[in-house]
């Protein structure tokens, strides 16, 4: 069994393009199918792969467990795969993608647990999106028990680089680069009229760090209306429906954008209209979503500052520096979380390190002693005497088990038979304690 993962991530790929590869929750379970089902058929009847998909504004990845002798074909067979679903060519998808193997994969899966792959160092959220990947898997009966142990423990030791190290003490989330940009702007938040697109985990965080900046206004817009009334209510904010977004749009001087829609909800026109309407106030858009929420041609209109996920990488870099010295202990903890995993999948899995031997010496001895039980029987119903159909049973044995080694020490050079000899004293030879 082999494990691996193939993805791409920004530091890879650019937005446009991890946009092609972003997963909405709802489309989880049909893609592991399909992309479980082409495994299989590449497989041929054995065992069934394993397959998890992580899908962030980030990153998009598969992690699977396959047969050993399958894992490259495999692997290319599953780049084909996500070339097809983003709708590029095998060739530009392998231009900007990444792909680990064992020990690398397992590392590679620790450090993003542990947010030390994240644009933010640190940050926390990715932990909670694996778990949400992993239970994906789970309900599409996709993950195995080699996968499940990768997570687990990838979540085990995110746990300890957590407590055990300060590298999340200083991070600067998306959110709060996203308010120090909006300050830069508008000398004073809390004159500010403030519109959030979305109501999920990222909307979220976005809402908590510009609410404390006491914005004289705050509105929601959501697909599904209770879901924004819910997180409305939280913060005293306003609702509307995203319909009414282009003739609202003026009103506001920051929009925070980020929903799982796979086009962009706000276009140029809107964005062209409410300028005209606000007659060139500046306006504050932050684009979160991957595929874009934003149309990108927003970006060149007057008056209009658009940042989206990359635009922000060099804001919450401030202070990594300081958090070297974590990082450096976090990488540690890591390396024993894999040489721990590895020393698992060795014992676990009859294909890795020296289980199959074990098992060729066992079935090598089956054999033999298969063979002198028969010639026994076939002694016996002649009418031989039992003590001596039990010593040439015996003797016979003896004399398979010996044969290699005998052979081994009578032939090749001076070296050859002296490790030979130091073999059969050390196999043979022991004494008993």
């Amino acid at each position: 069994m082999a494990v691996w993962t193939l993805g791409i991530n920004h530091t890879t790929a650019p937005l446009d393009l991890r946009g092609r590869f972003a997963f909405a929750q709802d489309q989880m379970q049909p893609a592991l199918q399909t992309l479980r089902q082409a495994m299989q058929r590449l497989q041929q009847g054995s065992l069934a792969a394993e397959v998890t998909l992580l899908s962030t504004c980030n990153r998009t990845e598969i992690y699977c467990a396959a047969e050993s002798n399958q894992s490259e074909q495999a692997l290319h067979h599953s780049l084909d795969w996500l070339a097809q679903t983003g709708g590029v060519t095998p060739g530009l998808l392998r231009s900007h993608a990444y792909s680990l193997q064992d020990g690398q994969a397992a590392r590679h899966a620790f450090r993003v647990a542990s947010g030390l792959d994240s644009m933010v160092l640190g940050e926390p959220q990715i932990l909670g999106q694996m778990k949400d990947a992993v239970r994906a898997a789970q309900e599409a009966g996709a993950l195995g028990s080699t996968l499940n142990q990768l997570f687990q423990r990838s979540f085990a030791v995110a746990k300890e680089v957590r407590t055990a190290t300060e590298i999340g003490e200083h991070s600067i989330s998306m959110a709060a680069a996203a308010v120090r940009l909006a300050g830069q702007l508008f000398e004073r938040l809390d004159e500010t009229r403030v519109l959030f697109v979305g109501a999920g985990e990222m909307i979220e965080l976005a809402a908590i760090h510009f609410c404390a900046k006491n914005p004289k206004l705050v509105a929601v817009a959501n697909r599904t209306l209770a879901r924004g009334e819910a997180l409305a209510a939280r913060f005293g904010a306003q609702t509307l429906a995203l319909a009414e977004l282009p003739q609202r749009l003026h009103e506001f001087d920051v929009v925070v954008s980020c929903t799982a829609s796979t086009l962009p909800i706000i276009g140029l026109g809107a964005v062209e209209r409410a300028i005209k309407k606000r007659k060139h106030r500046p306006m504050f858009m932050l684009d979160l979503a991957v595929p874009r929420d934003i149309e990108a041609e927003v970006k060149a209109l007057g008056d209009v500052y658009l940042y989206t996920v990359d635009d922000l990488a060099a804001v919450v870099q401030t202070g990594q520096a300081s958090r070297q010295a974590a990082v450096a202990q976090a990488e540690v903890i890591i390396d024993a979380g894999v040489q721990s995993f590895m020393h698992w999948m060795d014992q676990r899995h009859p294909e890795r390190g020296v289980v199959p031997l074990i098992q060729q010496l066992h079935t090598q001895a089956d054999e033999w002693r298969e063979a002198e039980l028969a010639r026994a029987a076939k002694r016996l119903a002649k009418g031989e005497p039992v003590d001596a159909v039990l010593e040439a049973l015996a003797r016979g044995l003896t004399q398979k088990m010996l044969h290699g080694p005998l052979v081994e020490l009578g032939t090749g050079d001076a070296q050859a038979r002296e490790q030979a000899s130091r073999a059969v004293q050390r196999f043979f030879l022991r004494k008993e304690r």
